[in-house]
């Protein structure tokens, strides 16, 4: 019997070391406890909700399971952490997230609950929650990768009155295997609350876990980058890491969300490429907002032109020529929805795109000849939304592939839209993957989409 040809042989274990990662990449759970505290009696904070609540928004986004809790009490906080364990034990990723007052005590790490009567060090020990205990429920469960992320170190509330003059937290000696800890701050030092709406880690963290295709090591390599900068090396991150593959928050089109070490070592040539093509997607994202923006400026110029000479800008007659249900779809792209008497682009932006840009592209919308079409609502959205229909996403960005929208007439390219109603620096959007409704920053982008409406004639 002849030899196998080497070149056969490379390309069925090229096929053993890569299907397993897709396998789990398919199957990958992620699941997410957040928690963010602020209202302390002493010492409040500012930023601790509100970083926790920008986090379980964008984790949702990147396809996390989230459980949020704000200013929680210690019996909250040990409750939800024995939930999260029992969560973890069906498999996948766990991600821990908290914000707010932390100590150390004896080399050990306490998160401090809302409403704690700390009077002295030793009363720590019962009245806050061990980050031990986090880890302690992440080993029980025995799932394979864990992050555990704390932006806790902000100054003890209590210094004077414990005897210790530990700062900021330490460094956790003893933890589950496939775990990364990342800190906001190094050992024993303290890391700023930030006087904007975040703290300045965490503001950091939000913007670089959402880059595509960045492996999680190098979002925190970036985090440490920009907190260096900003704060003249006064605040540096720092993480301890025991895992052994690799994982994306956000995975680009090559990559699988967790992938074997062996993987990890063929892939850097892959990685090259994807950089390159995310280098060049973002160059014909550039033209193409130039070529739209030319479009725009034609337009108007045309409009000034005919009201120059007197005459009105003329709407052309639209045809019909496909039904859906209550949908009806017009020559001129646009579709109306004959329930609401809506009438809606056929199609989104086609690109990521945060609240204020997303907001300017609706209010310049001009198809079918149109003036007066807008950015929906959170209902109006809502309304498209149908778990029985399924759309095939095509941003690569997004942890979901299908988006589930009412009609195919209408077509949406990623899973997220935009609407109209705002809070503060948060703009609200709805989710067509699973049909939710949340808020984000306005400034966010990732896997967002922006589809113009306007009121039937």
């Amino acid at each position: 019997m002849q030899a196998m040809p080497i070149r056969i042989f490379l390309i069925l274990f090229m096929l053993v070391l890569i299907l397993p990662s897709t396998l789990l990449a398919a199957t990958e759970q992620r699941i997410a406890l957040v928690i963010g505290n602020s209202a302390y009696s002493s010492s409040p904070l500012k930023n601790p909700v509100n970083d926790a609540a920008d986090m379980a928004a964008n984790l949702q986004r990147l396809g996390f399971s989230v459980t949020l809790k704000k200013n929680a009490s210690h019996q909250e906080m040990e409750d939800s952490i024995r939930v999260f364990g029992d969560q973890l034990k069906k498999g996948g990723v766990g991600l821990f997230f908290y914000a707010g007052h932390g100590v150390q005590i004896g080399g050990r790490n306490y998160l401090l609950p809302i409403g704690a009567r700390i009077d002295k060090d030793t009363d720590v020990k019962f009245r806050a929650v061990d980050t031990e205990t986090v880890l302690a429920e992440m080993g029980n469960a025995g799932n394979n990768l864990n992050i555990v992320i704390l932006d806790a170190c902000r100054d003890n509330p209590f210094g004077r009155s414990f005897r210790t003059g530990s700062r900021g937290l330490a460094i956790i000696s003893d933890a589950p295997k496939g775990t990364l800890i990342t800190y906001s701050t190094s050992p024993g030092r303290v890391a700023a609350d930030g006087s904007d709406r975040n703290s300045p880690y965490t503001e950091s963290l939000l913007r670089h876990m959402n880059t595509s295709g960045l492996p999680i090591e190098e979002v925190f390599k970036e985090v440490r980058r920009d907190l260096g900068r900003k704060t003249g090396g006064q605040q540096v991150p720092w993480e301890l890491s025991s895992l052994e593959g690799q994982f994306y928050f956000s995975p680009g089109k090559q990559s699988s969300p967790i992938t074997s070490s062996a993987t990890y070592n063929l892939s850097i040539e892959q990685r090259k490429i994807e950089a390159e093509r995310d280098r060049m997607r973002k160059e014909r994202e550039l033209l193409e907002q130039q070529e739209s923006l030319e479009e725009e400026r034609r337009i108007l110029e045309e409009k000034k032109k005919r009201l120059s000479m007197g005459g009105q800008y003329s709407i052309p007659a639209a045809k019909e020529i496909k039904r859906d249900g209550r949908f009806i779809a017009y020559d001129n792209r646009t579709i109306l929805d004959t329930r609401t008497n809506l009438m809606w682009a056929a199609k989104d932006n086609g690109r990521d795109i945060n609240w204020g840009s997303a907001n300017a592209y609706c209010d310049n919308y001009r198809g079918g000849g149109y003036t007066d079409w807008r950015m929906p609502t959170q209902d109006e959205l809502a309304g498209l939304y149908d778990a029985n229909k399924s759309q095939q996403a095509e941003c690569s960005s997004s942890s979901q592939n299908h988006v589930h929208v009412a009609t195919d007439l209408i077509h949406l390219t990623c899973v997220a839209l935009w609407a109209s109603e705002t809070r503060g620096s948060d703009a609200a959007l709805f989710q067509f993957a699973v049909g939710s409704r949340f808020w984000s920053l306005q400034s966010l982008g990732t896997a967002d989409r922006a589809l113009p409406v306007r009121s039937g004639k």
